[in-house]
């Protein structure tokens, strides 16, 4: 059986105990990070939806940071998006100032109606590096 290792990016731990779920398991060398959002340490949301984003990514960031990963180890990229055809332009502009080389990762954009006070989702699926793999 693969063992499971839990990941929690710093200072952000007590969220995921309240609402029950873990940011990410690695598995592995792969890492699969649970939906983040652009909260505020607090849990509440940045204020606007560019803010949102931003803060989603930033928050993704660390949990990447936690299990020794980078932007360039993500694989697979799913995104959640409260009114997509109105939001795409700016999420566009935030993941094109993230992911700035080839090979980009394969990604999937989704429409919801609702994300828990929330417009903007991201979840990711990234390759641990050799030498953070868990044995």
């Amino acid at each position: 059986m693969t063992q499971r290792e839990a990941i929690f990016p710093e200072g952000r731990h007590a969220l995921y105990d309240i609402h029950g779920y873990t940011a990410a398991i690695r598995s592995g060398d792969l890492l699969f990070v649970s939906g983040q959002v652009g909260s505020r340490e607090d849990g509440s949301p940045a204020a606007g939806f560019e803010a949102q984003v931003r803060q989603a990514f930033a928050n993704l960031q660390a949990t990447l940071k936690a299990a020794g990963c980078g932007w360039d180890d993500i694989i697979d990229v799913t995104t959640f998006h409260t009114d997509p055809e109105n939001q795409l332009a700016a999420v566009l502009k935030v993941k094109d100032s993230i992911f700035t080389s080839k090979p980009y990762p394969n990604w999937t954009a989704v429409g919801v109606t609702w994300l828990a006070g929330f417009d903007f989702e991201i979840k990711v699926i990234a390759r641990v590096p050799q030498a953070q793999t868990v044995s």
